[in-house]
């Protein structure tokens, strides 16, 4: 167990230092659970849901049962997304995870140069990923994705391999989670042309708090830490807050801010409610049921469903 955490230790700070700019698959950054997207993406501390295998792998060894998870995101205009989860414990060796992110953009109307049509094409991207989440010590936890990701668009096709890495690390007695992750470092295996991209890597850092005398539970999320700013505070402009509060036994509601989505969808001085979120989670029998609401300003807003359940 000690060379495991070792050798972690060292691929962990090597991805960390490696970190470079975005430029394509950015699919990867869309939130795909419902309870994820109506808390603005504030997940990396989370410790009791199979979804949070997108966005820190260690946060999967507190998980219990066999968790699984449907998700579907209805994006702008045609544009559409699905996701399925799934981990188990498999006896000493670990806890081991599965999960596939699909997004379809729709059909285009294919032409020539002169603007005479052609027909129709297709544009869709892909990953599936598989993850790994063990033991460091007493409530410290570390975690692992292998992903593979495949894009395609009017005949061509782009493919890529990426590594999640991720530490969580909690003080269950004073309700307190923390949650580190490097996400989608890794290399593109083909390109669409003759030049390769970079991956969105992604270093982030979130929090998590449960009231001691509330039906509440507080997070704090801080994305693209290894991008480069010109003032040291700026590196923390992408932060998103969500706050659960459990109405009753069987229904939650969910509020979230994300401010880097409020920033970019701004128009001139006037945003609306472009980056805020909301939404509802309902427990029936053995099933979750959650819908996300999130606002992107002027230009619409994306309704998110999920089912989850433990077999």
């Amino acid at each position: 167990m000690k060379k495991t955490a070792y050798l972690f230790t060292i691929i962990f700070l090597l991805s960390i230092s490696s970190a470079y700019s975005q430029k394509t698959f950015d699919f990867l950054r869309i939130d795909m659970s419902a309870r994820a997207g109506a808390l603005g993406g504030s997940f990396l501390a989370n410790s009791d849901d199979i979804d949070v295998i997108f966005y820190n792998p260690a946060g999967l060894k507190m998980l219990s049962g066999r968790p699984a998870s449907f998700s579907f995101v209805k994006y702008l205009l045609d544009i559409n997304l699905a996701s399925v989860a799934y981990s188990q414990e498999v006896g000493d060796i670990g806890r081991f995870g599965a999960a596939i992110k699909y997004i379809n953009y729709g059909t285009f109307t294919e032409a020539d140069v002169s603007g005479n049509k052609l027909g129709e094409f297709n544009a869709g991207e892909l990953a599936m990923l598989v993850g790994y989440a063990n033991t460091l010590s007493e409530n410290f936890y570390y975690g692992a994705n292998v992903k593979y990701i495949f894009s395609s668009i009017a005949g061509r096709s782009s493919s890529a391999l990426a590594l999640d890495l991720g530490l969580h690390y909690s003080l269950p007695e004073i309700g307190w989670d923390f949650g580190f992750s490097v996400l989608n470092a890794g290399t593109q295996l083909s390109s669409y042309y003759s030049t390769k991209e970079d991956l969105p890597i992604d270093i982030a850092f979130g929090v998590a708090k449960k009231m001691e005398h509330l039906p509440l539970r507080l997070y704090v999320d801080f994305h693209k830490l290894n991008e480069q700013e010109n003032n040291f505070s700026d590196r923390f402009k992408s932060f998103s807050v969500g706050t659960e509060i459990n109405l009753s036994s069987v229904l939650t509601m969910r509020l979230g801010y994300n401010n880097e989505k409020r920033k970019e969808l701004k128009l001139g001085s006037f945003a609306g409610l472009a980056g805020l979120n909301t939404g509802l989670g309902i427990l029936i029998s053995d099933y979750r049921f959650d819908y996300g609401f999130s606002s992107m300003g002027q230009a619409g807003s994306l309704h998110r469903v999920s089912i989850s359940t433990n077999f």
